[in-house]
């Protein structure tokens, strides 16, 4: 194995710590532990299973039964851990192609573990705030501490300092790279056209949005937090707000975190004062609180009861009062049927990759299909729970039609009592390039502009609004 030394390469100006540390002399036996070496062995042990096990990130982030070496690191390192992954997972391809330009042949297939190692270092050198030093001597002091890796110890500190003089030129190389898989990318295209899918996938790169649900006087809370109301209703927060616990009224309940296009499903429904209403796949409660605070007489159920603790806390803090059962919704059979459902389904996620970046590299196509046949049933079974005249919203984040649209017209198809309530575009001013032909919400993370001091974007999300005229 060589280093790839194109001596064609210009190379910009030197970055600081460019000659690095020397492998070769090193002896660790006996040293202490390096600062901030855990946090980056726990960064690469963490991007192996989503990358190579397509293991999802949310889970091993959790704090109670999350990854056993991401949850012994105190608060500073699980932050900066967060951001590599993050980070690394958002630029993945430019990444991999980079270091493809830099190691002269492929690293051998036992030699995974290194892959990751370097993954991890590169992102905090081309897009990170971090010392390059840091990341290419905490990186040659993993690859020595690692008994598969160790021999590329040399190979780990070259190839990490030369990206470190040249990574310049190297951002400007990967600039046409796609950021997403060629698999998700064609589908995209075949769904959106070639100018929204690179829309679409730009927005990857963009900073996430934080946007709040307000119980009431959204436009005195957007003065208060430096917000901005949405076409939704939704505050949007400033890009640098602080932590939001500390935030003026989110002790008080006055309002939640949810993204603006989450907001809309529960927000189709007509007047639901005094009505009964269930809230199918209810956790972690956002649409559930929007039911509650629009006055129906809310039943929020999970299968999951670890979710369903965290609903409770969350409807607890707003103190918006609902029941919660625990079923699972395919065999849920209330005594009485209600006048209104809402399915927020089971999906591919696709629609959130401004937030979770994993679900690029941990679904394929086969989770998208599963995942639709699943929601078939699901959809199903949620219309023999909505009394005659009744209404159904179903909704999810995946930015695919065979996830909705497509689903919906083979439902509605054997069910012809049922049929779809349009939305009016007149009722949604700067969502009217969200709503369909058919009269449902389609977002994208591709809508709603930046501002000099807000993001932009939006969750894809899927929602459509049924009718049962039996």
């Amino acid at each position: 194995m060589v280093l790839n030394d194109d001596r064609r390469r210009a190379h910009p100006k030197r970055h600081r710590g460019g000659k690095g540390p020397k492998p070769e002399a090193a002896d660790t036996a006996n040293q202490p532990e390096k600062p901030g070496l855990r946090a980056r062995q726990a960064a690469a042990k963490i991007l192996a299973a989503v990358v190579d096990r397509r293991t999802p990130l949310d889970g091993m982030l959790d704090l109670e039964n999350g990854n056993p070496a991401y949850r012994q690191l105190n608060d500073a390192d699980r932050a900066l851990v967060r951001a590599i992954l993050n980070t690394a997972l958002r630029h993945l391809p430019r990444i991999e192609a980079i270091l493809d330009t830099l190691v002269g042949t492929p690293l051998p297939e036992g030699a995974r573990a290194l892959h990751h190692v370097l993954t991890v270092a590169a992102a905090q050198i081309l897009y990170l705030d971090v010392p390059d030093h840091s990341a290419v001597d905490l990186a040659v002091e993993q690859a020595q501490l690692d008994p598969r890796n160790r021999r590329f110890a040399s190979l780990t500190n070259a190839v990490l300092r030369r990206l470190s003089r040249e990574k310049a030129s190297h951002l400007t190389a990967t600039r046409t790279v796609s950021v997403i898989p060629p698999w998700f990318h064609e589908r995209l295209i075949a769904v959106y056209g070639t100018d929204h899918a690179a829309r679409i996938a730009a927005s990857l790169l963009e900073p996430s949005s934080i946007d709040l649900t307000v119980k009431s006087d959204a436009e005195g809370w957007a003065a208060r937090l430096g917000g901005l109301v949405l076409p939704t209703g939704s505050v949007r927060l400033p890009t640098a707000s602080g932590a939001i616990p500390a935030l003026e009224g989110f002790e008080a309940g006055e309002w939640w975190v949810q993204d603006a296009a989450a907001s809309l499903p529960a927000k189709l429904f007509d007047d639901l004062a005094g009505k009964r209403v269930v809230d199918l796949c209810a956790a972690p409660g956002g649409k559930t609180a929007q039911l509650a605070l629009a006055g129906g007489d809310v039943t929020a159920l999970d299968q999951s009861a670890n979710r369903l603790k965290r609903l409770v806390g969350n409807l607890g803090r707003l103190n918006l009062p609902v029941a919660v059962v625990e079923a699972n919704m395919a065999d849920y059979r209330p005594d009485e049927l209600f006048d209104a459902a809402l399915l927020d389904a089971p999906c591919s996620s696709t629609g959130t990759i401004r937030k979770h970046p994993d679900v690029l590299w941990t679904k394929g196509p086969e989770d998208i299909e599963k995942l639709a046949r699943l929601q078939e049933r699901l959809l199903r079974h949620a219309m023999t729970l909505v009394k005659p005249g009744g209404e159904l919203v179903f909704s999810n984040c995946s930015l695919d039609p065979s996830e909705g649209e497509e689903m919906v017209s083979r439902v509605l198809a054997d069910n012809p009592s049922w049929r779809i309530e349009p939305v009016d575009p007149a009722n949604w001013p700067g969502l009217e390039a969200a709503i369909t032909p058919r009269g449902e919400f389609r977002t994208t993370p591709a809508m709603l502009p930046a501002t000099a001091t807000h993001a932009g974007g939006v969750d894809g999300f899927y929602a459509v609004r049924l009718r049962n005229g039996a």
